[in-house]
């Protein structure tokens, strides 16, 4: 890990002239540590063995495990403050420490008693895709009772415990891991306590969390968030209230854990707390409905997730919101291998309004919005651009001759810039009402800031501004009543293509399954409106705790009936199409998960299939032959019939065809194309009869799908259905056919910065690839600027000298043979310092930043886009001396699958000579 860094803020100059194409502005680099999985510097979770499991610890030392190996930290004189510890055996024991040196890290993983150490990471407070306050039962917005998210069966979820988290955390108690709950709201039980709905729970946090340290208490009451509330809605939300809506386990009780203040993000340290307190609290489901990008299984709030679920508790989490980002961008605490990680389906229809067309004949206009526009006046319209096919339309300032645009309802094309950036230089003219007609990019929900704008459609935009060219005197009003209708989702009854994609990155099944998830009407704090409508995974994964409570309730709540959750959640759920066309495939596993949950049929289920998933992994390590297991549990004999269906095969990376690009290298954003192309999938037997009580096994041969191309990293996927004419049931496959090791790691190119990467910063902002000196006084000092093109399970710069003879692989990238490293299916083991092969032969001077499981980069310019490792003082990561001479850095990251002793799996880079010239 890196030194503490000042962060100092610095416009960057354009090296080049090809930085006036690049996706990203050399103004956004702020020469600041930034990026690296959102890690606090020098802040680590420690875990640690049973005391009686310490190699070397006598039977009558009576000291705890955690002094054990405070003991040992001590004698090594490493430096560290204990910030807090965890004390569940069986589920998670340690520490969180603060190391005087983030390099210090390695040695207390090699202390006796130490099990692994991972740094503390930053999670997003939830964001949900949509938010709305509704005003009564007759606000358009109030979605149909389509996907229902209350009564199911005739079955309550009564006396079932659930743990919320507040994001996600559900056990039946339900217990929500959120950001609290405002348990006045009388759909909500109106009080807090035993004999209430909400009978307990506690507040780690505090409101103004996020810009002060946690003030915990007992109390997990929220009335500045609602995030909580509107899951707590979702899992329990009393009937016979004025939207006659109700949870889906409406009689569950409900703990509820506060981790997030009124804004601002989390610590994963404080989700374990969370979690292990609704252990402790006898929750028989947790749920959370948050999470932030990481890609790996690998992450401490992951694990102890994983581990509560496999002790027989259900945990649901969110997927995650980030679809639009493409393929392997996973987010944790969802990856937990043994929680259900949740995927969101879009309802059928939305609520929207129309705008009357005056002065010509047409149909009344469809405007993206639940409610009416605050216009009472009819207004003539005005085109920015008579062209429909402008690309950039009121993207600079309009010409000096526009009207006063104050009396009118200007229509402009979507494109090119941002929305707020077209009313900007349109209320500069005056214009205080527009309307933006839709280029192809999709009739949805926009972002328009405080602007009073809507989106309309093509084909609508394109005959106003028609009719405005011919000179037809066009007006529109905005009735503000009785405009209301429910327009049909397009994407309806799909999954809602927020939805992260997965698989993670050591290739686990992620997200399980779907749920609801768009357009969901609960509650909210009474101060913020009572009832509210949010669209996200966060709206799916409570959904699927209260269905889990359902599930307890009919079958009763053992260990047993949790630890088969998820199998019977996924052999019975509903595959989900890619799209309303016939013909088009279902969509990939990595979106769906298993499909859309099928709560009767899960509850009632009389046939057990495991595993549900079957993964065959990459074609270096291919697991083709498999096994599961079919048992029937009820009381009459069962034929079933075997089938394979496919699923859509996702081409993760963009293919070399691209316009952009020359090479394949970045992942495809989403919607991740598909590809109909499918494996090969025979089974044995083809059919099979199962008697009551009676288990029999089915072996499955999975062949890649031929003639794709492996650059484009195709992950395919599908169904083995078991049916007859009553029921059916499914196991669920998933594999890639190209090898991960293949995949490039380090970005190398030109588009995002204009100037090819990784690349150095200098003292006053300027891209460099010459020798260069630094005194390291003020803002002399140097910055590396680096993108990760995908997850790498380890990634180090070190200082070495400046004629090192090292040869380097990010300029001359190449397909590799697959190495010897086993591809198993459990979680990865990369040693800190490997310490034997060819890794170690490179001679370095020392460390200055180290980190392992990083998450690929995005391609957006939100903070995820690109990683920033600044030097401003002339240090190792272990505190010492760099003393005045002349070094390079050394960039190297390990490709997924690739073996930490050997060089030659790991990328690497040189950087340029930099001087160390401190004064004495």
């Amino acid at each position: 890990m890196a030194p503490t860094m000042a962060s100092v803020f610095l416009p960057l100059l354009a090296a080049t002239g090809s930085a006036l194409a690049a996706k990203f502005s050399p103004s956004s680099v702020s020469r600041s540590t930034t990026g690296f999985g959102n890690t606090l510097p020098n802040k680590f979770i420690v875990e640690v063995d049973n005391a009686s499991d310490i190699p070397g610890k006598r039977a009558l030392d009576t000291r705890s495990a955690h002094e054990v190996v405070y003991d040992s930290l001590r004698k090594r004189d490493l430096g560290f403050q204990v910030e807090k510890e965890f004390n569940s055996p069986g589920l998670f024991l340690g520490s969180v420490l603060t190391l005087d040196n983030a390099n210090d890290a390695a040695k207390v993983l090699d202390i006796p008693g130490v099990k692994a150490i991972r740094p503390v990471t930053l999670i997003p407070a939830p964001k949900p895709v949509k938010l709305h306050v509704v005003t009564g039962p007759d606000d358009p917005q109030v979605p149909p009772d389509t996907e229902s998210t209350h009564i199911l069966t005739g079955i309550f979820g009564k006396g079932i415990k659930i743990g919320m988290c507040s994001s996600e955390v559900n056990l039946p108690h339900p217990r929500s891991i959120d950001t609290g709950i405002d348990y006045t709201n009388p759909f909500l039980g109106g009080a807090f306590g035993p004999g209430n709905k909400v009978i307990g729970g506690f507040d780690f946090v505090g409101d103004a969390y996020g810009t002060n340290t946690p003030m915990p208490d007992d109390d997990p009451l929220d009335q500045c968030n609602g995030h909580g509330t509107h899951v707590g809605g979702i899992i329990g939300a009393d009937p016979n209230n004025p939207f006659n809506i109700s949870g889906v386990a409406s009689q569950a009780s409900i703990n509820a854990y506060r981790v997030f203040g009124c804004e601002g993000s989390v610590t994963d340290d404080i989700l374990i707390e969370a979690l292990l307190q609704g252990v402790k609290d006898g929750n028989n489901i947790l749920t959370m409905s948050l999470g932030g990008t990481d890609g790996w299984t690998e992450s401490s709030s992951s694990v102890v997730s994983s581990r509560i679920a496999a002790s027989g508790r259900i945990v649901t989490i969110a997927a995650g919101n980030d679809g639009s980002k493409g393929s392997w961008y996973t987010s944790s605490p969802g990856n937990g291998i043994n929680a259900i990680s949740v995927a969101s389906l879009d309802n059928t229809v939305i609520p929207l309004q129309n705008a009357t067309v005056h002065g010509v004949a047409h149909d009344p206009i469809p405007y993206f919005d639940a409610l009416p526009l605050p216009v009472n006046a009819t207004l003539p319209i005005f085109a920015t651009s008579n062209d429909t096919t402008v690309v950039d339309d009121a993207c600079n300032p309009l010409p000096d001759d526009t009207p006063d645009l104050s009396g009118f309802i200007v229509v402009v094309r979507r494109g090119t810039c941002t929305f707020v950036q077209k009313l900007t230089n349109i209320a500069a003219k005056g214009g205080q009402v527009s309307l933006i007609y839709d280029n192809g990019n999709g009739f949805s929900n926009i972002d328009v800031g405080n602007f009073t704008a809507v989106l309309i459609q093509a084909a609508d935009g394109e005959f106003l501004v028609n009719q405005f060219a011919a000179g037809v005197p066009v007006a529109i009003s905005f009735p503000q009543t009785g405009a209301s209708f429910q327009f049909p989702d397009p994407s309806g009854g799909l999954i809602s293509s927020f939805t992260s994609y997965g698989p993670t990155n050591d290739f686990f099944f992620k997200p399980a399954v779907a749920a609801p998830g768009g357009n969901i009407l609960s509650t909210f704090p009474v101060p913020l409106g009572t009832f509210a409508v949010l669209s996200g995974t966060s709206m799916a994964t409570p959904f699927m705790a209260g269905v889990s409570a359902l599930l307890f309730e009919v079958r009763g709540t053992s260990a047993q009936t949790a630890k088969i959750a998820r199998t019977l959640f996924e052999s019975t759920a509903q595959r989900i199409s890619s799209s309303h066309t016939d013909g088009d495939p279902l969509q990939t596993v990595t979106q769906q998960g298993a499909g859309l949950v099928d709560a009767f049929r899960a509850i009632h289920a009389d046939v057990l299939v495991s595993p549900t998933e079957l993964i065959t992994n990459d074609t270096a390590h291919f697991r083709g032959v498999q096994t599961f297991t079919v048992k029937n549990t009820g009381t009459s004999e069962k034929t079933f019939k075997l089938s394979h269906i496919p699923a859509g095969t996702a081409l993760t990376v963009q293919p070399a065809s691209s316009q952009v690009l020359q090479d394949s290298i970045f992942p495809a954003d989403g919607p991740v194309p598909l590809n109909a192309t499918a494996a090969k999938v025979s089974f044995s037997p083809k059919s099979l009869t199962v008697r009551p009580g009676q288990t029999k096994t089915v072996t499955v041969n999975i062949t890649p799908p031929k003639g794709l191309d492996a650059k484009t990293f195709p992950v395919f996927s599908g169904f083995i259905q078991l049916s007859n004419g009553n029921e059916s049931y499914q196991v669920t496959y998933l594999g890639l056919a190209a090898a991960l090791k293949d995949m490039p790691v380090v970005d190398n190119t030109d588009v995002f910065f204009g100037v090819d990467l990784p690349t150095l910063v200098d003292g006053q902002g300027n891209f460099f690839s010459d020798p260069e000196n630094f005194t390291f006084a003020g803002a002399d000092f140097p910055s590396v600027l680096m993108r990760l093109n995908f997850g790498t399970p380890k990634l180090r710069f070190d200082l070495v000298d400046s004629d090192i003879k090292l040869n380097t692989t990010l300029n001359t990238r190449g397909v590799e043979e697959g190495g010897t490293h086993v591809f198993e299916r459990e979680v990865f083991s990369f040693p800190h310092n490997p310490g034997q092969g060819t890794f170690a032969k490179v001679k370095v001077l020392g460390t200055i930043f180290e980190a392992d499981f990083q998450p690929r980069n995005s391609d957006v310019n939100d903070g995820t886009g690109f990683n920033e490792l600044s030097i401003p003082t002339p240090q190792f990561a272990n505190g010492t001396t760099i003393p005045n001479g002349s070094y390079r850095i050394l960039l190297r990251a390990l490709k997924v699958t690739g073996d930490p002793t050997k060089e030659e799996d790991f990328e690497s880079w040189l950087s340029p000579v930099i001087g160390v010239q401190v004064p004495s």
